[in-house]
């Protein structure tokens, strides 16, 4: 449909915001998005229940993970209430908290597993879905012992409550919110322009992060690559979520913009390529130079999103990058 706006865009691009659309972005990618890792966190929730066979548990929580993929780029809102995206997604771990606060859980046979609301109060690296990853996929952790099957059960159930609050709270009242961006009475988004602010800062803080944590860490340098630091390398999903979270911000750029994007089009195109050429799910071939170089192109190629999103994306808008959730102090 971008077409239709051509020259829309051409009369307006240098006056300010254009054709974006906050109703399009709420119902078409954040609304779904969250139910659909609602539903998926609760179905392995149940799948737990049922039994501790890896197998089945493994392929529930990649459909899990694939649905944390589609949404895990929104930094704002009921996620970031009470800590709950690191709960859900505990990385980087840079001190390896996760499998000691694990570890330690199954060697004291700690009786929290059997209360719900105590769990709550164990480390966040002991929860969500990378502490789930070392306990279905790292030999240290058998899910086939009465503890470690009971510590899963409540990991997932813990895991898929806080989606569904998540998901509640988006439905219940937060994307009234979003979209009522500047109405009377909103006292989060003062005017429309902030509503487009936070989700244009949540693209690039978006891409930002692929392109220096999910590649860069694993890349280290060229003396000293670092592939045991690849986001999810056990489950061997490391490629797969740089995948998934690009698509995941192409879709928020089409439901947000509606006019002609040719430089961020070529640029997401870049990428889609350069992550196909690539067979190496782990990123475990970084320290080989040929399969590095691949590596370094599909960063180089997110990177080259990110600057034609702000050379296109933002102006369409109205808006440059702002501060986020995960840009620290």
């Amino acid at each position: 449909m971008r077409h239709l706006f051509a020259t829309l865009f051409a009369l307006t691009s240098a006056a300010g915001p254009v054709a974006a659309d906050l109703d399009r972005v709420v119902d078409a990618h954040i609304l779904p998005g969250y139910a659909a890792f609602a539903d998926t966190t609760a179905t392995l929730a149940r799948a737990a229940a049922d039994g501790c066979d890896p197998d089945p548990l493994r392929a529930e929580w990649n459909a899990a993970f694939d649905a944390w993929m589609a949404v895990s780029h929104l930094r704002f809102g009921p996620v970031e209430e009470q800590g709950r995206s690191v709960i859900i997604a505990f990385w980087p771990d840079d001190k390896g908290m996760t499998p000691r606060s694990l570890a330690r859980l199954v060697a004291d046979r700690d009786p929290v597993v059997g209360d719900p609301e105590e769990f709550k109060e164990v480390s966040v690296a002991a929860r969500g879905l990378f502490a789930l990853e070392f306990l279905l996929y790292d030999p240290q952790f058998q899910p086939q012992d009465p503890y470690t099957c009971d510590l899963i059960r409540m990991a997932t159930r813990d895991l898929a409550e806080i989606a569904a609050v998540v998901s509640e709270d988006w439905h219940g009242g937060f994307a009234d919110t979003l979209r009522g961006a500047g109405a009377p009475g909103n006292a989060v988004y003062l005017s429309e322009n902030e509503g487009l602010q936070v989700l244009f800062t949540n693209l690039v803080a978006g891409l930002e992060f692929t392109a220096n944590e999910r590649l860069g860490r694993p890349l280290g340098s060229f003396d000293r690559p670092r592939p045991n630091r690849a986001e999810a390398r056990r489950s061997a999903r490391s490629l797969r979520n740089v995948t998934l979270s690009v698509q995941a911000l192409q879709q928020l750029v089409d439901t947000l913009v509606d006019v002609p994007l040719p430089e961020t089009d070529a640029a997401f195109d870049g990428a889609a390529w350069a992550a196909a050429a690539l067979d190496d799910p782990s990123f475990a071939g970084v320290s080989d130079p040929g399969d590095r170089l691949k590596v370094e192109i599909l960063q180089q190629s997110i990177k080259a999103i990110e600057v034609a999103v702000l050379a296109e994306v933002g102006p369409a808008l109205g808006v440059s990058k702002g501060f986020n959730a995960g840009d620290g102090d």
